[in-house]
């Protein structure tokens, strides 16, 4: 596969691809104002280089809650300065799920705002023993590939060391339920899916301005399917669905209203219908980007459809026990 095209979850077959590439540095792109006191730091998701998620940050009385951290330090770093430019400190981080490009800025807001705590599912103890290692077992290996170069090894390097933070991932507070809640001073509402695109997902409902921040259960310009048991995922949709949001903010993309998520859902559902068929995963990629595309520019189309190549052999149409491995059994 080609690495304009290979999903973000690099894995071992893909890793090879990264010799015919430099990874490039994208723009960090500025804080947006999505709601009074809520704004929004877009994560990047440049060709060659992993992505950074969407963070989230909402300002109460006490400080202000970030969901979401990212993974590079220039996302990292982006958050810090707005806040600091803003007045005030970081009371609380919201994990959303255990993918470091979620977690990865955890450290850097410890290290600059020591009191905060970090509330998130239970999900990456599992993760850092199973997916998390083997992964890593993998960028060990490939650092050793001489057809690799310098800049790419650079972020496989950068991946191990959030890796070996270890417990240092894991929460203050864990998260096992849906229920209210008050961070720094604010009301907001935190629900929890299970085995959905994680083990473990969490979103954040701010009560006031009805600003759902979603995570990874919506994702564009694909849904991301490397940790997933796609038909809980859906369910987790239709749940979604029911909650009393205005503007929904994606774990990757742009801010979706609740008829763009709706449409977001027939996407999603159109995409799965289709890859439980005989049609050609190439036919399910035209109705994917005929339902999706408003989110789509026509520029990534090329690498949209890698993406969904892959997603299809190694999830969506793999034999039944690779297709099913993060189902509950």
């Amino acid at each position: 596969m080609h690495p304009r095209q290979r999903p973000r979850f690099v894995l071992a077959g893909l890793l090879c691809a990264a010799a015919s590439i430099a990874a490039q540095t994208p723009t960090v792109p500025q804080a947006q104002t999505i709601a009074p006191h809520i704004h929004l730091v877009s994560g990047v998701f440049a060709p060659g280089r992993q992505p950074d998620g969407n963070s989230v940050l909402l300002r109460g009385s006490g400080g202000w809650i970030v969901v979401d951290t990212g993974r590079h330090a220039e996302h990292s770093a982006q958050i810090l300065d707005f806040v600091q430019a803003q007045g005030g400190a970081v009371a609380a981080v919201v994990n959303s799920h255990w993918h470091l490009d979620h977690v990865g800025g955890n450290a850097r807001m410890r290290a600059a705002h020591p009191d905060l705590r970090v509330y998130a599912s239970a999900a990456i103890e599992q993760a850092l023993g199973g997916w998390l290692a083997n992964y890593r077992k993998q960028l060990e290996a490939m650092l050793a590939n001489p057809d690799i170069g310098e800049q790419d090894k650079a972020g496989f390097r950068g991946d191990m060391a959030l890796i070996d933070l270890g417990p240092g991932l894991q929460p203050d507070v864990t998260i096992s339920s849906t229920r209210n809640w008050t961070l720094a001073g604010r009301r907001v509402r935190i629900g929890l899916e299970t085995d959905a695109v994680t083990a473990g997902d969490v979103w954040l409902l701010d009560k006031k301005s009805g600003v759902l921040a979603a995570g990874d259960l919506v994702t564009l310009p694909v849904p991301f399917f490397d940790t997933a048991c796609p038909a809980r995922w859906s369910a987790a949709l239709a749940r979604l669905e029911e909650l009393p949001f205005t503007k929904l903010i994606p774990g990757h993309g742009p801010v979706l209203d609740r008829e763009q998520f709706a449409q977001y859902r027939v996407a999603f559902d159109g995409l799965l219908a289709c890859a439980a068929s005989d049609r050609p995963a190439a036919e399910c990629a035209d109705g994917w980007l005929a339902n999706a595309g408003q989110w789509v520019p026509a520029s990534d189309h090329q690498r949209v459809r890698g993406m969904l190549d892959y997603y299809f052999e190694q999830h969506l149409r793999a034999p039944e026990a690779q297709r099913g491995r993060f189902c509950p059994r």
